[in-house]
This record gives C-alpha cells, structure tokens and sequence, in this order.
C-alpha cells in the first residue's frame, strides 16, 4: 500500500466522525434494529446533497433501521446512532418501536430478517 493510499484510507475514516463532531455515543440509546422514519418538519429540510443529516431524512421518508442507515451512509454503526440520535432530538425524524419486552422468539427472528433483507438491499 502507498503513503498516498494510507492517507485516502484516513480521511475515508475521518470523514463520518467529522460529521459527528467526533462524538461515538448517541445521546439516545438506539437499537440497532430501530425503525426511523422523517417527521414532515424533517421533510422540509433544504436539499444539500453533502449533508450527511439531509441524506438521513431523504433516506427514512420510507421507515429504515440504524443499521440500514449506517449500509447506506457507508458509516460506523455508532456513527449512524449519533446522527439519528441528533435528527431525533431536533424533531427530524422519529424512532418507531420495533419490539416489546414480551416478544416471542418468532417476531424477534422476523426482525431480525427484515433487517437483514434491508441490508442486502443496500
């Protein structure tokens, strides 16, 4: 590998933190399987193509987990959880529940393949 490829390499790393501010922990815990879907004052938000928040809100006008926002963003998990955890706090986007205490074995496979099959998607 060149020097020239290790920088590239990086700045690829850096980039999303820097979209963070360098944080790692959401303010909110997220699950990793948590549905976000866009509030209609998330949908209004000014299009910025280079704006990781703007992407979020385009991406979740149709329900995605964290996990498929972290695929499609090509982040970090932790860096997904910290923007949607930001988005939500700004009322952006909303976190739906995926999962009751009580869920039986079945849902939560099901689940678990929904975000799968998403993941794949991407």
């Amino acid at each position: 590998m060149t020097e020239e490829t290790d920088d590239g390499d990086l700045a690829a790393l850096a980039r999303p933190y820097s979209w963070t501010e360098g944080r790692t922990q959401p303010t909110v815990e997220l699950a990793v399987e948590a549905r976000v879907r866009t509030t209609p004052r998330g949908r209004r938000l000014p299009r910025r193509l280079t704006d990781a928040m703007w992407t979020v809100t385009e991406l979740c006008a149709r329900p995605s987990s964290v996990a498929e926002i972290a695929a499609h963003l090509s982040v970090p998990l932790g860096v997904a959880r910290v923007l949607v955890g930001d988005l939500l706090e700004e009322g952006l986007v909303v976190v739906e529940a995926t999962l009751s205490d009580d869920a039986g074995t079945d849902e939560r496979r099901q689940l678990i393949e929904r975000v799968l099959s998403g993941l794949r998607a991407q």
